[in-house]
């Protein structure tokens, strides 16, 4: 098989794969497994006959007509499951196949929503999300996660399980229940984005989660909160390729090559951010968009408005409370005001115990502590963020503003 026919099949499988697993849910009426295992076999005939006979010009409706022909196939072999094949079979005992991808229904919204359905914990959403929607692997999906494949391919049995056993309804909430139900698909995203932006052998993951959020917003244009959140992940994945060196090393926010960052990301972040605030219900994802594109239309790191940031995060405090929004509220005023003003809202937040293995709270010290001339300070709260750090880029930053530290005092 050639390098470009590899490609365009990859192509389709990312794009189609949660539109046939979302119809095969319909059609076999809400059998998870048997939907997914039919929509695995098209893409296998595909690998199978599409060297030979070429890529049909309506793709999607080919996968799918395969899909359901499996899915009719086992089902006749199953004398149970008699009404499952009635279903499939209401148009006659060999279904015409589907003529055309605009033939078949764009039901993926339904599955966004069935995935993050409140009966199942966070852990079930975001793998059922990742699953069922990215196509990716139990494998793949338990590798992301750092848990083992039978781990992840116990729960993900589980959360099916569940759905079935609930009756859970394949669809779109109705529209009195949609604001209660939507803030969960959305963090579901956005937590496949940050699992995917810290982690280059990830990406993936902050892919999918763009291209879902696109999803969304597609089908909920007038969703602020959605706009906002695919804003949000716009704009940070702008500035991905010049987050680390080329050594792998971080690089702060203020000393990347802004020549690097996505423009046109930039452009679409800061546009849909400024259509999500027109409707004048700002929520968490619009503010922190919000705050974002400050920092992203910034020429140079020196022109950012720090105290819009700071009013950003006032607002932000007020709509959705945590200590997280605190700490970064005093980091921003540590930019408008100097470390000075900030060092004692970050010892407050200390002082809560709340943050106490976070490395982010001790860094932020650490930085402030050092921007004020108080190295040896500084160099104790770089040790303990040193000591939490998770990632080898993040302990190499530490380690070397330590250094500097120990410089400056010798110095």
């Amino acid at each position: 098989m050639s390098a470009e026919l590899t490609e365009r099949i990859a192509g389709i499988y990312a794009d189609a794969w949660s539109r046939i697993v979302a119809t095969m849910i319909r059609l076999t009426g809400g059998d998870w497994h048997l939907a997914e295992e039919c929509a695995q076999d098209a893409f296998t005939q595909a690998l199978r006959k599409w060297p030979e006979s070429g890529v049909p010009d309506q793709p999607v409706a080919w996968l799918t007509t395969a899909a359901r022909n499996r899915a009719i196939d086992r089902i006749r072999r199953a004398s149970t499951e008699a009404a499952k094949l009635r279903e499939l079979t209401a148009a006659g005992p060999e279904p015409e196949p589907y003529r055309s991808d605009s033939d078949i229904p764009d039901e993926r919204l339904e599955l966004i929503f069935t995935c993050c359905h409140p009966s199942l914990n966070l852990d079930a959403q975001v793998a059922l999300t990742l699953r069922s929607l990215t196509g990716m692997s139990t494998a793949e999906t338990a590798r992301a996660f750092l848990v083992p494949e039978r781990t992840m391919g116990q729960r993900l049995f589980r959360a099916k399980q569940k759905i079935a056993h609930a009756r859970v309804p394949f669809r779109v909430p109705p529209a009195h229940l949609l604001p209660e139900r939507l803030p969960a698909v959305l963090h579901v995203l956005y937590l496949l984005f940050n699992a995917g932006y810290g982690d280059p052998e990830k990406a993936r993951l902050s892919r999918e989660a763009i291209r879902l959020a696109r999803v969304l917003t597609a089908a909920l244009p007038d969703e602020p909160e959605a706009l906002g959140v695919l804003a949000l992940m716009l704009l940070h994945d702008a500035r991905r390729d010049s987050r680390t060196d080329a050594a792998g090393d971080l690089v702060t926010l203020a000393d990347q090559d802004r020549s690097r960052w996505d423009r046109e990301r930039i452009a679409e972040g800061v546009a849909l951010c400024e259509r999500a605030l027109r409707h004048r219900r700002a929520g968490p994802f619009q503010l922190q968009a919000a705050i974002a594109a400050c920092h992203a239309t910034a020429p140079v790191a020196a022109d950012t408005d720090w105290p819009q940031i700071v009013g950003l995060y006032d607002h932000l405090a007020r709509v959705a409370p945590s200590v997280i929004v605190d700490l970064n509220r005093a980091v921003a005023v540590g930019m408008a005001d100097g470390p000075e003003a900030a060092l004692p809202l970050v010892d407050a937040i200390a002082a809560t115990g709340q943050l106490d293995g976070y490395h982010l709270l001790h860094a932020t010290r650490a930085d402030l502590l050092r921007r004020a001339g108080r190295t040896v300070a500084a160099a104790d709260s770089y040790r303990v963020a040193l000591d939490l750090a998770p990632t080898d880029a993040e302990r190499r930053f530490l380690r070397g503003r330590l250094d500097r530290c120990g410089q400056l005092w010798l110095g």
